[in-house]
């Protein structure tokens, strides 16, 4: 039977900007197989599965990067709540919520940007691992993990994004990824980032929305804050604006259907 899968650009109100994930609204539980096969073909960051649960408005919903499936994936989530309105799954003043497995997550509208209700994730402080220093060639000024991913902090903004990390060291690293992160010295922005992923066949990632559920409570101890924009210094770059609350962290930012097209396999 034909799937439609569509493309959208999150966390950037340009199109060509911020992080594309495909979204596959299916009838119900799909093959596994299927769907690894879909997201290799795909070749993006995450490719979002989900379909609506019976008697209930809600969404089941899976992200598979083309290595593996992930636990928590913002951008995707983004992308998924902006078709399911802006294709009338759900009125535009509902509320998407998702069944993960990281549990359920949210997503509201707020005038023109998308907010996501996330898990707050703290940075515990750790020894960097073998080689990660040298493999980012920068020196490092604290680092520490979120339970998913390894975060470090450099001492600039220029520094983070002269960054050419050898990414075949960073893939041994024991962790999801590497969130590399400073204060920022550019107009509008609290903080940035640059996000590397290699062990799930994800070299560089635009913009990833669960870093900034580290980024959030990392910066806004800081810097005495609840609310921030955090700028991720990607190649495409994308703008996130995150607020801490009672223990989960909103993550806003804006959306952009791309393509639209069907499976025929």
């Amino acid at each position: 039977m034909p799937q439609p899968i569509s493309i959208v650009d999150a966390f950037t109100d340009r199109p060509f900007g911020g992080n594309p994930a495909a979204v596959c609204i299916l009838p119900g539980p799909a093959d596994e197989t299927w769907m690894k096969n879909v997201a290799r073909e795909m070749n993006l960051a995450e490719t979002a599965f989900l379909y609506r649960l019976e008697g209930d408005a809600s969404y089941a919903l899976r992200w598979l990067t083309p290595a593996v499936e992930v636990d928590l994936c913002g951008h995707a989530t983004l992308a998924a709540a902006h078709i399911l309105w802006d294709e009338g799954h759900i009125p535009p003043e509902s509320l998407a919520r998702f069944q993960t497995r990281s549990g359920w997550l949210s997503a509201k509208k707020r005038g023109e940007e998308i907010e996501l209700d996330f898990p707050e994730l703290i940075t515990t402080p750790a020894p960097l691992p073998d080689g990660l220093e040298r493999a980012l060639g920068a020196e490092v000024l604290s680092s520490g993990t979120t339970g998913m991913d390894f975060l470090v902090e450099l001492a600039t903004e220029e520094i983070l994004r002269s960054l050419g990390p050898d990414l075949g060291v960073l893939a041994t690293i024991p962790a999801r990824g590497v969130i590399v992160t400073s204060r920022s010295t550019s107009p509008g922005y609290d903080f940035v980032s640059r996000f590397f992923a290699p062990q799930c066949g994800i070299p560089e990632d635009p913009v990833t929305g669960s870093a900034h559920c580290a980024l959030a409570p990392f910066w806004g101890e800081r810097l005495g804050k609840t609310e921030m924009v955090g700028f991720q210094a990607s190649q495409r770059g994308g703008i996130v604006r995150v607020r801490r609350d009672s223990g989960r962290v909103k993550l806003g930012g804006n959306a952009m259907t791309i393509m639209r097209g069907t499976l025929i396999v």
